[in-house]
Protein backbone atom coordinates (compact mmCIF):
# COMPACT_ATOMS: atom_id res chain seq x y z
CA UNK A 1 0.00 0.00 0.00
CA UNK A 2 1.37 3.21 -1.19
CA UNK A 3 2.46 6.06 1.75
CA UNK A 4 -0.35 8.78 0.44
CA UNK A 5 -2.90 6.14 0.36
CA UNK A 6 -2.13 5.34 4.23
CA UNK A 7 -2.06 9.43 4.95
CA UNK A 8 -5.47 9.68 3.15
CA UNK A 9 -6.89 6.29 5.32
CA UNK A 10 -5.54 8.78 8.73
CA UNK A 11 -6.46 11.51 7.96
CA UNK A 12 -10.40 10.77 6.56
CA UNK A 13 -10.35 9.04 10.18
CA UNK A 14 -9.44 12.22 11.38
CA UNK A 15 -11.60 14.35 9.70
CA UNK A 16 -14.54 11.47 10.93
CA UNK A 17 -13.55 11.98 14.59
CA UNK A 18 -13.73 15.47 14.11
CA UNK A 19 -17.30 15.86 12.81
CA UNK A 20 -18.29 13.29 15.36
CA UNK A 21 -17.09 15.77 17.75
CA UNK A 22 -18.04 19.01 16.08
CA UNK A 23 -21.79 17.29 16.06
CA UNK A 24 -21.33 16.63 19.80
CA UNK A 25 -20.49 20.27 20.27
CA UNK A 26 -17.00 19.68 21.91
CA UNK A 27 -15.23 23.07 22.11
CA UNK A 28 -12.13 21.77 19.87
CA UNK A 29 -13.14 19.40 17.66
CA UNK A 30 -10.02 18.55 15.68
CA UNK A 31 -7.79 18.48 18.80
CA UNK A 32 -10.00 15.81 20.64
CA UNK A 33 -10.45 13.81 17.24
CA UNK A 34 -6.61 13.82 17.29
CA UNK A 35 -6.32 13.23 21.14
CA UNK A 36 -8.73 10.05 20.19
CA UNK A 37 -6.03 9.09 18.00
CA UNK A 38 -2.52 9.08 19.91
CA UNK A 39 -4.70 7.47 22.55
CA UNK A 40 -5.28 4.44 20.85
CA UNK A 41 -1.78 4.50 19.40
CA UNK A 42 -1.08 5.25 22.87
CA UNK A 43 -2.35 1.94 24.23
CA UNK A 44 -0.70 -0.08 21.55
CA UNK A 45 2.49 0.70 22.40
CA UNK A 46 1.80 0.20 26.44
CA UNK A 47 0.36 -3.08 25.65
CA UNK A 48 3.53 -3.73 23.86
CA UNK A 49 5.91 -1.91 26.53
CA UNK A 50 4.77 -4.14 28.86
CA UNK A 51 4.34 -7.65 27.47
CA UNK A 52 7.74 -8.68 29.37
CA UNK A 53 5.83 -8.27 32.76
CA UNK A 54 2.20 -9.52 31.32
CA UNK A 55 2.78 -11.73 28.57
CA UNK A 56 0.66 -10.11 26.29
CA UNK A 57 1.88 -8.92 23.23
CA UNK A 58 0.33 -7.23 19.71
CA UNK A 59 2.17 -7.84 16.95
CA UNK A 60 2.79 -4.22 14.99
CA UNK A 61 1.65 -4.21 11.74
CA UNK A 62 -0.05 -1.74 9.62
CA UNK A 63 -3.64 -3.49 10.56
CA UNK A 64 -2.88 -3.13 13.92
CA UNK A 65 -1.64 0.76 13.59
CA UNK A 66 -4.33 1.66 11.74
CA UNK A 67 -6.95 -0.48 13.94
CA UNK A 68 -6.04 1.05 17.22
CA UNK A 69 -5.52 4.77 15.38
CA UNK A 70 -9.01 4.12 14.52
CA UNK A 71 -10.58 2.58 16.64
CA UNK A 72 -8.57 4.23 20.14
CA UNK A 73 -9.01 1.86 23.55
CA UNK A 74 -12.29 -0.27 21.42
CA UNK A 75 -9.44 -1.22 19.35
CA UNK A 76 -6.87 -2.25 21.36
CA UNK A 77 -8.74 -3.97 23.42
CA UNK A 78 -10.76 -5.85 20.19
CA UNK A 79 -6.96 -6.89 18.90
CA UNK A 80 -6.28 -8.05 22.33
CA UNK A 81 -9.30 -10.59 22.42
CA UNK A 82 -9.15 -11.72 19.62
CA UNK A 83 -5.44 -12.31 19.97
CA UNK A 84 -6.90 -14.45 22.99
CA UNK A 85 -9.39 -16.55 21.11
CA UNK A 86 -7.36 -17.11 18.26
Amino acid sequence: MPWWELLLILLGTMLMFAVIHFIAKNKRPFRRALLSMAVGLGMLFAVNLTSGFTGVSIPVSLLSVLLSAIGGIPGVTLILALNLFF
